[in-house]
């Protein structure tokens, strides 16, 4: 089931993502406080996502697919951060921060969709 689950699928990929980005940024910029903050809301989303498919209850499920928004939303701001502060170059941050946005993106529709029914 998850294998072709979009969301899944593509926070996974991201968290993969983060995880690297902040390796990084520790070993080689010597920066360590945004970092922590980076990773431990980078990789979030998709812990947030998993439980949410697996929640007991659609309110369990929107519950876990708001917080994996809320998530991506601090993320976002830790990436513009660290772009602002010249700790990622320009290509380093579109790169990462379009991803950001598609996740944005597809949770806010599974979050406005789940809400209707």
């Amino acid at each position: 089931m998850d294998k072709d689950n979009i969301i899944v699928n593509k926070s996974k990929k991201f968290a993969v993502r983060i995880v690297k980005l902040s390796r990084y940024l520790q070993e080689e910029k010597r920066e360590f406080v945004l970092s922590k903050q980076l990773l431990r809301s980078g990789t979030s989303i998709g812990a947030n996502v998993k439980e949410a498919i697996r929640g007991q209850s659609r309110a369990d499920f929107n519950a876990k697919m708001n917080i994996a928004l809320k998530e991506s939303s601090e993320t976002e701001y830790w990436l513009e951060i660290l772009h602002e502060t010249n700790y990622l170059t320009d290509s380093e941050f579109e790169s990462i921060y379009s991803d950001s946005k598609e996740i944005i993106r597809i949770l806010m529709s599974i979050v406005k969709n789940s809400r209707v029914r």
